[in-house]
């Protein structure tokens, strides 16, 4: 019999804060009342702050963000439309693949797993690409496989640069809320994430944010949809309602998350991933082990994917923190299997649970085989959090 709590250290669904998950415990209510856009017209004004945009239009599908993914390409794009994608991970891997089962013309770069978004190569190929024959470039800003993030702005540059007109896609699952995000700084045109991760509620929204330049392309695509159109969600989304029915209790909970987000202030939340993250690979190294992310310049401040030594099953450990220390670390995916896991940071987080998971993870590492010191990892976040100079968490009191 397990007792105590159960600990949550995977990159996503994240830990869900006790005053949201309290939020989130309303009656049912009539989506059709006339109040009830009391409840939502504010979750759009205020998701606008969250990705850092005036401009853009805020979207709000029942679903995951992948449903996200789909909404953005079928709204904006046509069957055969060439677009500029690279796989350097599994979540970009699954976006690519989906733009191919869509009908697009998919023009693929693969990377290294553990490099990021090949901005370079995106540059190249945008300059010989004389003929705009290119639609739209994606960018998987934070690849949550391999705890890498790209570079979105340098993207943005190589579009300008070559005087190119291709629509830039963002998948900022992993991301915004958590990684500093500039959608109207960086032109964006279409970002994507979803309920579960930074905004720290359960999955089940896909929100996105549409420039004005892709709801004019959105007006003549021509891909087939139904449930996904912009159309029909922004004529309702005007007065606070849906076309469908909507996850009501979830929409309550957003409102706290915002509330908390607010409160701590963007640039705070954004600061403080990169605090805790920073103490998490602090014990990594101090470990002796690697990041599969493969310069420091990629280091995401939301996951660390983390190698096992060679003699080590990552499977293994993961199973160990699991069963027999109520602690769920996240897996290696794809041709990461058995030799990597990762450690999420995400969300409603704290110096403590970050030395929870660096302590259980050593635990594990010790009992599945690797050669590890107790406490070095700890120590070494330690030291990083207990540093007077190191930027510090604010509390969201005032949201509670």
């Amino acid at each position: 019999m397990r007792t105590g709590q159960t600990h949550l250290f995977i990159p996503g669904p994240t830990n869900v804060p006790e005053t949201v998950r309290q939020a989130m415990n309303v009656p049912m209510q009539d989506m059709r009342a006339p109040d009830f856009g009391d409840v939502t017209l504010s979750l759009f004004a205020d998701l606008k702050k969250v990705f850092r945009t005036k401009d853009a239009t805020v979207m709000m599908f029942p679903g995951s963000g992948t449903a996200a993914w789909e909404a953005a390409i079928t709204n904006t794009l046509n069957p055969g439309d060439r677009v500029l994608m690279s796989r350097h991970g599994q979540f970009s891997t699954l976006w690519a693949e989906m733009a191919e089962r869509l009908g697009l013309d998919v023009q693929i770069i693969d990377v290294p797993w553990g490099a990021g978004a090949p901005v370079r190569e995106f540059e190249r190929q945008l300059a010989a690409d004389t003929n705009d024959e290119i639609k739209a470039v994606f960018v998987t800003h934070n690849e949550t496989a391999t705890g890498v993030t790209s570079d979105v702005a340098g993207v943005r540059r190589a579009l300008d640069e070559n005087f190119h007109d291709a629509l830039l896609f963002v998948d900022g699952v992993s991301s915004i809320a958590s990684i500093d995000f500039r959608m109207d700084d960086w032109r964006v045109d279409l970002a994507i994430t979803g309920s579960q991760k930074g905004l720290m509620m359960p999955a089940g929204l896909g929100i996105l944010a549409v420039s004005e330049k892709a709801m004019e392309m959105s007006k003549t695509s021509q891909m087939r949809r139904a449930y996904f159109e912009f159309s029909d969600m922004v004529n309702l989304n005007s007065g606070g309602y849906f076309p469908y029915t909507p996850p009501t209790q979830l929409l309550h909970g957003l409102r706290k998350s915002l509330d908390r987000i607010e409160a701590e202030g963007v640039d705070n939340v954004i600061a403080r991933h990169n605090r805790l993250a920073t103490g998490v690979r602090r014990g990594v190294e101090a470990w002796g082990l690697e990041l599969v992310a493969e310069h420091p310049s990629f280091y995401s401040d939301t996951v660390s994917a983390i190698r096992t030594p060679e003699n080590v099953d990552a499977r293994e450990v993961i199973r160990i923190a699991y069963e027999d220390f109520n602690t769920s670390l996240g897996s290696g995916l794809a041709r990461l299997t058995g030799k990597v896991f990762r450690i999420g940071h995400i969300g409603d987080l704290n110096e403590g649970m970050c030395l929870t998971a660096l302590s259980v993870a050593e635990m594990a590492l010790v009992r599945a085989g690797a050669q590890i010191e107790f406490g070095s990892g700890v120590a070494a976040a330690q030291s990083w959090f207990a540093t007077e100079n190191a930027p510090r968490q604010q509390l969201a009191v005032a949201a509670e």
